[in-house]
């Protein structure tokens, strides 16, 4: 499933909508939450998680080495302790070349439905 493209628009997230955001369940964001010290949404009295900017790019990452790298939560783990730079750096060019895909392919689709109307 593609990850939906993020651009921040407020303070706080829900934990429905970030699962949303990466085609993942709310129970497997709580697990990766307690697997993630980087993972810290806050909590409101009510124990209703907000995620911020922050704790949603910690996701970005497990998400790229768990769902789109294919490494357990160990090797995960082992990878960002190792050498975090690398793969925030990596992760964000992938991320970079999919949003540029996506556009790639919304204008071709354009250009062909134009295409077809001068052509008729």
């Amino acid at each position: 499933m593609p990850l939906k493209s993020f651009k921040p628009k407020k303070i706080f997230y829900s934990i429905g909508e970030v699962a949303e955001m990466f085609g993942v369940t709310e129970p497997t964001l709580r697990y990766w939450e307690k697997e993630f010290s980087t993972i810290k949404p806050s909590k409101t009295p009510k124990g209703t998680r907000q995620y911020k900017e922050e704790d949603i790019e910690a996701i970005r990452l497990v998400h790229y080495l768990v769902k789109e790298k294919g490494l357990t939560l160990a090797g995960a783990k082992q990878k960002l302790k190792e050498n975090k730079e690398t793969v925030v750096n990596t992760e964000e060019i992938v991320h970079r070349l999919k949003t540029v895909r996506e556009e790639l392919i919304l204008l071709r689709n354009e250009f062909e439905a134009l295409e077809k109307v001068y052509n008729e």
